[in-house]
């Protein structure tokens, strides 16, 4: 793979594979944010479905599960026509000992136009794509859907799409990203998105054994009280705690940790009167988030949810030349 291009990006500049927002130029986050647009009112048209990506072959290939994601990325695939083949991981031939690059090889034989991927080592995707262009495949194309604790781009895409629509400008905002920071490649991605759409201020909020070491060096301010960490914040992103993902004790008790770092109404007045609370799922109740927080009024949830299908929409159409 050329060293000096973003493998993410074709020779002419466009995106041709979606496998990180870091380094991902402003220009090309906004312009996917700004496709989305159109599609994120599919719901309330009679007209489903565009021809965007008809004849098209799409791999959703998921080694870990994740039946939220898996789901919003076979909507937006149908919505754009294309045909749709979900992978049973766990039964293919991978577990048979097959190599990744193997599974690639033959899927691409049986005419694979694009290739979501899940998986649970950081890079995964990022192999693909460079398989690819490696083996003249180029007009196969890879969207990350997850991988390790790496980046999440789509989810970043939707959160990012998510503050815009209800706060209009990212460079007057101060966002608040609280709980298992360590674990979250949602968080990495959110953090490399609104530092490169420059907001000014980006906080991280959570106990020392959840908050990687030397973040700083992401551009962020690091709380680990969260009342002074919500002072007068505009967005609340809160983080599910990644219990799979943990090795040893990194908590006292699921109690003790909704006591300090659990968003309650009491803690949510610390904000800005006018400030969202967003959570990119699954919640766990009662123990980052109260249920009248999460069921409130200045919840965005689930919205975070429909916008992400249109997200996906615009993702897949663009890595596919539309």
């Amino acid at each position: 793979m050329n060293a000096g291009r973003n493998p993410q990006l074709g020779p002419d500049g466009r995106l041709v594979h979606l496998l990180t927002l870091e380094g991902l130029p402003a220009a090309t986050i906004l312009s996917i944010l700004d496709a989305a647009e159109p599609f994120a009112s599919f719901g309330e048209r009679e007209v489903k479905k565009v021809p965007l990506l008809r004849g098209k072959a799409v791999f959703n290939l998921f080694f870990e599960n994740s039946t939220r994601t898996r789901t919003t990325f076979e909507i937006a695939a149908k919505r754009l026509s294309a045909d749709v083949i979900n992978l049973n991981i766990g039964a293919s031939s991978t577990s048979k000992g097959e190599t990744l690059l193997d599974t690639i090889d033959n899927l691409v034989a049986m005419n694979a136009d694009m290739f979501v991927v899940r998986h649970s080592q950081s890079g995964a995707p990022h192999l693909i794509a460079s398989h690819l262009l490696a083996t003249g495949r180029s007009h196969v194309h890879v969207v990350n859907a997850g991988d390790g604790r790496h980046a999440h781009p789509t989810q970043g895409l939707l959160d990012l799409y998510t503050i815009r629509h209800y706060k209009r400008d990212f460079r007057a905002l101060s966002v608040a990203v609280v709980g298992d920071v360590l674990h979250s490649r949602v968080a990495r991605s959110l953090i490399h998105g609104l530092a490169t759409l420059g907001t000014p201020d980006v906080r991280v909020i959570g106990p020392r054994t959840l908050i990687p070491a030397r973040v700083e060096g992401m551009g962020v301010r690091v709380f680990h009280d969260m009342r002074a960490g919500l002072a007068d914040c505009d967005v609340i992103v809160m983080l599910r705690l990644q219990n799979e993902r943990m090795k040893g004790a990194l908590l006292p008790s699921a109690g003790e940790y909704f006591k300090h770092y659990g968003l309650t109404d009491g803690k949510l007045a610390l904000a800005k009167s006018d400030a969202i609370v967003m959570h990119p799922g699954p919640m766990n109740r009662g123990i980052e988030i109260d249920s009248p927080v999460a069921d409130g009024e200045r919840s965005v949830i689930l919205p975070q949810v429909t916008f992400g299908i249109a997200v996906r929409m615009a993702v897949m159409s663009m890595v596919a030349g539309n």
